[in-house]
């Protein structure tokens, strides 16, 4: 018998210990519903699961934000639904002034309620928003007139001479380009110049190289039909009196180079100026892009095409024009009584001429073309909320399987685990017990000193 060390005491602590132990985590899974509530209950499971629940909120974001997309598409469409209601009213007119039962001051009235619904449609036009963005304007086309600030870099090789050797780095879309002038002699005509991968080659020769911006911009383009998914891509090149060339950004491209700053320079020391042109004050190039998905670029870009007056061929700037490009008498009105707004801004438009039973007979006919277009416009609408709605139906139910699998890893089985706390709690209560007996049994050597 020892009583220096109580074994069966120790051996019967640890146990409780562990029992305890696993009795506290049943108790922290049960509270809280989670299997993982720590990295240490799974640190792989809680790795994957966070991953899930990224994708999950993305998946949520990304249906709301197709729903945002559906209400958009919806209230353009309801604009023009307007639109064709006006159409429709101006063609009724239109036959009603085609009849010669009708005389010059009848006409005069039709032609002020033609000339007020044609403005109404260019109010319409330009002021449909949905969260302020114009919607049917012409902003979203792609090829706005309003808004974010695209760059054009122009280049001036005027100073390099024949024979002059040399290279100059441009960085376009995050790619460099090489424009390595060489001495090689040519006829002048581009013969000797050519790309390899991104870089140009000129041939400055030994005689004046004439027309360097043509030639360089021949090369430009030649490289970017070799490869189309080069960041040129997104650019257009233009020369300009043979030597210089101009860079412009499209479809959202950017030119990021350091323009003029003295880390871009030609071998001549000549510096690039830079110009700007707006562009589209919708998203990428005025097209709406919508993000229907959880990761990056899983989106879709529409366009809206304009549907004022005179995009729908109903109005000119012009008092007095041709109106159906010579194929009958349709003609826009003129005088100053004619004008109508053009936007809240500033310029005027003319309406279709209702004055004469040729003219408003031959305007049936453009206006059915007009009929026709805003058809077309909605039609595409149409189309695109459809997809979006599938969209949504798609989005929810990735969201939901991936729910169920990061439930099944993170979430605790809550009949499992209660059947695990209640075999920790009797065994923490039965090593409670067994230490105290334990404890009595160096009691029994007192009985040796009696």
């Amino acid at each position: 018998m020892r009583i220096n060390h109580n074994i069966a005491a120790l051996n019967t602590y640890r146990q409780l210990n562990t029992a305890s132990t696993a009795q506290g985590k049943s108790m922290e899974k049960l509270s809280s519903g989670l299997r993982i509530n720590k990295a240490g209950d799974d640190a792989a499971g809680l790795a994957i699961s966070e991953k899930m629940r990224g994708q999950i909120r993305g998946l949520d974001m990304a249906s709301k934000n197709a729903q945002d997309g559906v209400s958009m598409l919806q209230t353009a469409e309801g604009a023009l639904n307007e639109t064709h209601s006006i159409l429709q009213r101006m063609r009724e007119l239109a036959v009603q002034a085609s009849n010669d039962t009708n005389t010059a001051d009848d006409r005069s009235e039709i032609q002020k309620e033609v000339n007020q619904l044609t403005e109404e449609i260019n109010r319409i036009g330009n002021n449909t928003e949905f969260n302020t963005k114009k919607l049917i304007n012409g902003d979203a086309t792609g090829a706005g007139t309003t808004g974010a600030v695209q760059e054009s870099v122009k280049f001036d090789f005027t100073n390099i001479v024949a024979g002059e050797t040399g290279n100059t780095t441009l960085t376009i879309g995050g790619t460099d380009y090489t424009i390595d002038f060489t001495a090689t002699a040519n006829d002048n005509t581009g013969a000797a110049d050519g790309f390899s991968g991104t870089t140009i080659t000129i041939a400055a020769g030994t005689t004046d190289p004439t027309d360097l911006g043509d030639r360089i911009k021949a090369q430009f383009e030649a490289m970017r039909g070799a490869d189309p998914s080069l960041s040129i891509a997104d650019f257009d090149f233009t020369s300009d009196t043979g030597e210089g060339l101009t860079i412009s950004a499209t479809a959202g491209g950017a030119y990021d180079g350091q323009a003029g700053d003295g880390n871009i320079k030609f071998k001549t020391g000549v510096s690039p100026t830079i110009t700007s042109v707006a562009e589209g004050s919708n998203g990428t190039n005025g097209r709406l892009t919508f993000q229907i998905g959880a990761n990056n670029d899983q989106q879709l870009t529409i366009d809206i095409n304009d549907m004022r007056a005179v995009a729908l061929g109903i109005a000119s700037t012009t008092g007095g024009g041709d109106a159906d490009a010579g194929a009958g008498n349709a003609e826009f009105a003129n005088g100053a009584s004619n004008q109508i707004t053009k936007d809240v801004t500033a310029g005027t438009e003319y309406a279709l001429d209702m004055s004469s039973a040729a003219k408003a007979t031959d305007a049936v006919t453009v206006l059915d073309t007009a009929i026709k277009t805003v058809s077309q416009e909605r039609s595409k609408l149409g189309a695109y909320q459809n997809r979006l709605e599938h969209t949504i139906n798609n989005l929810g139910t990735s969201s939901e399987n991936l729910t169920a699998a990061e439930s099944r890893i993170r979430d605790v089985d809550m009949a499992k685990e209660m059947m695990n706390q209640t075999k920790n709690s009797i065994l923490s209560q039965a090593a409670q017990a067994m230490l105290a007996q334990a404890n009595q049994q160096p009691q029994g050597v007192l009985q040796l000193l009696r």
